[in-house]
């Protein structure tokens, strides 16, 4: 594929320059052991990827904890909102963590996913929150730090790395899925072009060349495309000298 060449080009001219561009790797919407979960972690294991595995609290499998002890030792767990409910009205875009309900209620809830994700995965669970869609009221971000979080990742370019004090975001910006018209794989493309653009903007100094690239994957809804595209480029991540591969832990380091 071209698009693997290219990537690789900026990569290799980053290299040269004696420098290299960090990446880090999120998968949203775990809880259940499944298929496509034993397909996600065998793949981290196999390539030594660090995983962020956002976890669904309200709906968590009892064994999720023992399966990654078994079989993802470097996987860290953040919590993705409560239960992937939407709160929002019918109108608007989805959202679990907006400003449709009173902030008591949704500090009850995701304390409670707080708690749940820490008593199942210990020192494995880090105290980051994904908001389901993406999709965060400023008042939850407004009380993050006060109900125990230190970090927080959505999609897009980070305009704040420090919204709050004591908060650290960090995130995602390249989401494997097409969501719209239809669900799909977007192609390879299509995210090649996106890589190598994103690659060649930091080497230009054109963007904030700190902000590592997150790479956002669902394991539950990938094609076998899709799983190809994830290896393939993780692959190039943890061995070209140009890409450094973050573990979570390092990302959300403040």
């Amino acid at each position: 594929m071209s698009g693997w060449r290219d990537f690789e080009a900026e990569l290799t001219a980053l290299h040269r320059a004696g420098r290299a561009v960090d990446f880090w790797w999120r998968d949203d919407d775990a809880a259940k052991i499944t298929p496509a979960l034993h397909r996600l972690t065998d793949l981290a294991a196999s390539l030594g990827a660090p995983l962020a595995l956002a976890v669904i609290p309200a709906t968590l499998d009892p064994g999720l904890a023992a399966h990654l002890d078994a079989a993802a030792a470097s996987t860290r767990v953040l919590q993705h909102g409560f239960a992937h409910r939407n709160h929002a009205p019918a109108l608007e875009k989805k959202a679990e963590l907006g400003p449709h309900r009173a902030i008591e209620a949704i500090g009850a809830e995701v304390r409670q996913g707080h708690e749940t994700l820490a008593k199942a995965f210990d020192r494995r669970f880090l105290p980051i929150m994904v908001p389901p869609w993406n999709r965060v009221a400023e008042t939850v971000v407004d009380a993050l730090s006060d109900w125990g979080y230190t970090g927080l990742s959505t999609y897009g370019p980070c305009l704040a790395p420090r919204p709050r004090p004591g908060l650290v975001q960090v995130n995602s910006h390249l989401d494997l899925m097409a969501w719209k018209p239809q669900r799909r794989f977007l192609g390879g493309e299509a995210l090649c072009a996106t890589l190598t653009a994103s690659v060649r903007a930091r080497r230009a100094g054109g963007c904030n060349a700190d902000e590592p690239i997150g790479i956002l994957s669902h394991h539950l809804v990938h094609d076998g495309a899709c799983w190809e595209f994830l290896e393939a480029l993780l692959r190039r991540l943890t061995d070209h000298p140009g890409a450094r591969l973050l573990t979570p832990d390092a990302v959300f380091t403040a």
